[in-house]
């Protein structure tokens, strides 16, 4: 019942905009828990990857004074990775094309983190 609602948010973000290639939802330590992920990516190497960034990203922003870390943002030639916070057990990794409106998907990611953090805790 869980996964196949973590799915159903996954598919409503991933139609929300052209521009967002893949979605996934993984536990802070990496563990996968659902993924609308390309055929021949590693979900256990995104988990693994975005774990390790997270946990980066914790340390820096606590370091540097920044508060709590709500986000981390990736740019590349090929698009954007968008990790974000879904309460305090999970995280939502969203793959984008290289054009796309972070605006808007911004705001896509926050409702569907709100919307998983309710069904994991």
């Amino acid at each position: 019942m869980r996964s196949e609602m973590l799915s159903s948010i996954l598919s409503d973000l991933n139609g929300s905009s052209a521009d967002i290639e893949a979605s996934a939802v993984l536990s802070t330590d990496g563990l996968m828990m659902d993924s609308l992920l390309p055929s021949g990516m590693d979900e256990d190497r995104v988990g693994a990857m975005s774990a390790a960034m997270l946990s980066l990203g914790d340390r820096t922003a606590e370091e540097l004074a920044r508060g709590k870390l709500e986000q981390v943002l990736i740019k590349g030639d090929h698009g954007y990775i968008l990790m974000t916070y879904a309460g305090p057990e999970a995280v939502v990794t969203v793959l984008t094309k290289p054009e796309a409106r972070l605006g808007l998907i911004f705001l896509d990611v926050k409702r569907a983190a709100d919307a998983i953090q309710k069904i994991v805790m």
